[in-house]
C-alpha cells in the first residue's frame, strides 16, 4: 500500500515500516484502522470508511494527536523541554469504499467545520475512491464492496465471508493474498463480526441507559402517566417504568 501511495520511493522495504496503529482496547476508546511510519520521516494514518461523514476529520485529528503522543514516548522525546522535538511528517488518508458521486478528493477541517475561516489548526485528508487502477488499494475497495453485498445477502455469517473470498478470487481481486492466507482472512473477518456485535451491544446498552434517565426525569416531573411515557419511550416496558417509579418513591 505504501508503494502504491509513494511509487517514487524505490528504496523502501517491509523493514522500513513501523506499525503505529492505535489499538482498540475498550469499546469506546480511540482507535484507527491503520497507522505506520516509514523509516523515521513519514507518518501515514488511514481510515477505511463505507458511510460518508465529515466527522472523519475530527477522528483523524484525534488519531494524529494520539499517534504523536505515543511516538514521543517511544522515542523518549520530552515536548516540555526547550529542545525542539523531531516528528515525522503526517499524511492523512481516508479510503472510501462507498460510491464517490459528487464527493471531494480532499477534505479540510477549516472548510467543512469553520466555513473556510482562517483558523489556528488545520487538518486535511486525501480521499481514495474506487478507480480503474489495478493496485492493492483499489482491490481492497472492491473486496469491501463485495463483502458488503454478501453480508446484505447472508448476514454476518461465515457464508458471507466465504462467498466474498470466492467472488474476489474469480475476479482476480487480492487473489494471491486470499489464496495464501484464506484461513487467516476468514478468522479476521469473523472476529470483525464479533467486534461489531460487541459495539452494537454497547450502543444498545448506552441508549437503554439514556432512555431510563429520560423516563426517570419524566416520572419525577409527574405530568405524564406511565402509559404515556411508554408511548414516547417504546424501548422501556411498563414493568421497567414501574420499577423506576418504585425506586423514585423509595428514595423520596
Amino acid at each position: 500500500m505504501y508503494k502504491t501511495l509513494h511509487p517514487e520511493d524505490t528504496a523502501a522495504t517491509e523493514d522500513s515500516l513501523t506499525d503505529v496503529t492505535i489499538e482498540n482496547v475498550l469499546t469506546d476508546n480511540l482507535y484507527n484502522d491503520l497507522g505506520f511510519i516509514v523509516g523515521n520521516k513519514l507518518m501515514i494514518l488511514i481510515e477505511a470508511q463505507s458511510t460518508w461523514t465529515m466527522n472523519i476529520l475530527v477522528r483523524v485529528l484525534l488519531y494524529l494527536a494520539q499517534s504523536y503522543h505515543e511516538y514521543f514516548q517511544r522515542t523518549r522525546q520530552n515536548y516540555y523541554k526547550s529542545k525542539k522535538v523531531k516528528m515525522p511528517k503526517p499524511e492523512l488518508y481516508v479510503i472510501f469504499t462507498g460510491n464517490k458521486g459528487q464527493k471531494p478528493n480532499r477534505i479540510s477541517l477549516s472548510k467543512e467545520f469553520f466555513e473556510d475561516a482562517d483558523i489556528d489548526l488545520e487538518v486535511k485528508a486525501k480521499i481514495i475512491y474506487e478507480s480503474d487502477k489495478d493496485d492493492i488499494i483499489n482491490q481492497y475497495i472492491i473486496f469491501c464492496k463485495v463483502f458488503n453485498e454478501q453480508t446484505q445477502q447472508y448476514g454476518m455469517t461465515q457464508k458471507a465471508v466465504m462467498e466474498t473470498i470466492r467472488i474476489c478470487k474469480d475476479r482476480n481481486v487480492l487473489k494471491e493474498y486470499l489464496h495464501s492466507r484464506e484461513k487467516e482472512v476468514v478468522t479476521i473477518m469473523m472476529s470483525l463480526f464479533d467486534e461489531e456485535q460487541i459495539m452494537n451491544s454497547f450502543i444498545r446498552s448506552e441508549r437503554h441507559d439514556a432512555d431510563r434517565e429520560t423516563a426517570e426525569r419524566m416520572i419525577k416531573d409527574g405530568e405524564m402517566s406511565l402509559e404515556k411515557i411508554a408511548h414516547y419511550i417504546p424501548s422501556l416496558s411498563m414493568e421497567e417504568l414501574e420499577e423506576i417509579q418504585a425506586e423514585i418513591i423509595q428514595l423520596a
